[in-house]
């Protein structure tokens, strides 16, 4: 059931549709060096077939599984002699591109640069991260979509009706909606709805009239081992953790749950997810809700101690929680902030006043002189101290945030450093700052 011709294509209206810069340049009967990336599924092997039937070109296939390069220069050579036999330019489909490394890569250069091949290559890798920028500088990178349900409708209804390639002598009786529940089971992959419905047909109940149903129970049977598209290591699973991440951060619990139910649903570790929670509790929540640390660190202990079927739930807890918790991100950016300071200046000495004197030399050269044992002073604080090094003492990273508890941690600090100001033993009292 693969498209015979654009007008059977179904999907990426985005590229193909009237006036988009694919469907330009087929209408001109060009065809240039492009990338397809795009889940399972979408047409990018069909399409670059269709393009190189449209343009009339030679079509010739590689995967990157199986191939090296010793199979490129044969493809190459092929190509050459092609063209001086027929003067027809060869378009060289390479299949799973991401998967050759660089050196394989850089051998189409030179024969994509003086046209010796138009290079078409389909990958479900994000190509900025798997492919040399030498041969993406040479390509279109084009992204195909997923299907819509009515695209995968419509390669479900052209498989039941054709008469020669589909299933249209066997007279094949479904209903509308369960042809729906097909196609959304398909999950965007017109490769997996014609799948799904060559394994409805193959146990579709024979009727006395010659035709074959497929009722609730086939359906029910067909659709029990269906999954949803997710690859643990690919783009789709770190988009989705990134969505679960600013779901959490944008104070959405119904999208934390539903993006975390979605990578359960795909095969996600848990765990995961529980370990990524514990990164948000502080680098999005921090001061702000102290406790969001501890509730995801327990949702992780629980999942250890109870196993999945409770375990996953208490992670949800965790993730609502830190969903519906203040945010801060003032602890993050003070961290990040300091440790650049401290990466980007001199290594200062430690102030004389905070080093421990454990030895009657250190003792002597004044070490721990004039320390100010806090809890001696009133109200437990040593007003006008300073424990910064006297070249950076008056720097400031954490500025807390006017939410949750970081509002009373916010007026606390101001309440010292008024202390700091008006107290009469100032740390560093001979340093100029008048530059303040």
């Amino acid at each position: 059931m693969r498209p015979q011709s654009l007008a059977e294509y179904c999907g990426q209206a985005h590229l193909l549709g009237r006036d988009k810069p694919l469907r330009t340049a087929l209408e001109q009967g060009s065809a240039h060096s492009m990338i397809f990336w795009g889940p399972p599924g979408v047409g990018k092997t069909t399409l670059a077939k269709l393009i190189a039937h449209h343009v009339d070109a030679h079509f010739l296939t590689l995967s990157a599984v199986l191939s090296g390069v010793k199979d490129i220069r044969v493809a190459v050579e092929q190509a050459k002699q092609h063209s001086a036999q027929t003067g027809r330019k060869t378009i060289l489909f390479v299949d799973e591109v991401h998967r050759f490394n660089k050196s394989q890569q850089d051998a189409f250069l030179p024969y994509i640069e003086d046209g010796t091949i138009i290079f078409v290559g389909a990958t479900t890798e994000n190509p900025s991260f798997e492919l040399n920028n030498a041969l993406l500088s040479r390509a279109r990178v084009y992204l195909l979509r997923s299907l819509e349900a009515t695209d995968i409708l419509n390669v479900l209804n052209r498989a039941l009706d054709d008469q020669e390639r589909g299933y249209g002598q066997r007279k094949l009786n479904i209903s509308d909606e369960m042809l729906n529940r097909l196609a959304q089971a398909a999950d965007g992959d017109a490769r997996r709805s014609l799948n799904l419905l060559e394994i409805a047909a193959d146990l579709a109940v024979k009727q006395d009239d010659g035709s074959e149903l497929i009722n609730e129970s086939v359906l029910e049977e067909v659709l029990s081992s269906t999954g949803r598209r997710y690859d643990k290591q690919g783009d789709l699973f770190y988009d989705m953790i990134s969505a679960f991440h600013k779901s959490v951060r944008g104070s959405s619990p119904d999208g934390a749950l539903y993006w975390y139910c979605r990578m359960l649903d795909g095969g996600c570790d848990p765990l995961y997810v529980a370990r990524r929670l514990v990164a948000i509790a502080s680098e999005d929540i921090g001061n702000a809700d102290p406790r969001a640390m501890q509730v995801a660190i327990s949702a992780w202990d629980a999942f250890e101690r109870v196993g999945p079927a409770e375990g996953e739930r208490a992670i949800a807890q965790a993730a609502v929680y830190c969903a519906c918790a203040p945010k801060s991100n003032a602890l993050y950016m003070a961290f990040n902030q300091c440790l650049a300071a401290v990466k980007s200046q001199p290594s200062f000495e430690v102030p004389v006043h905070l080093i421990n004197a454990p030895t009657s030399l250190m003792k002597e050269m004044g070490y721990g002189d004039e320390y100010r044992y806090a809890h001696n002073e009133p109200d437990a604080y040593a007003a006008g101290e300073n424990y910064l090094p006297p070249e950076i003492a008056d720097e400031q990273w954490y500025y807390p945030e006017p939410r949750g508890l970081e509002i009373k941690i916010q007026e606390k600090l101001r309440h010292l450093k008024q202390k700091d100001q008006h107290s009469p033993q100032q740390r560093y009292s001979d340093l100029d700052r008048s530059k303040d």
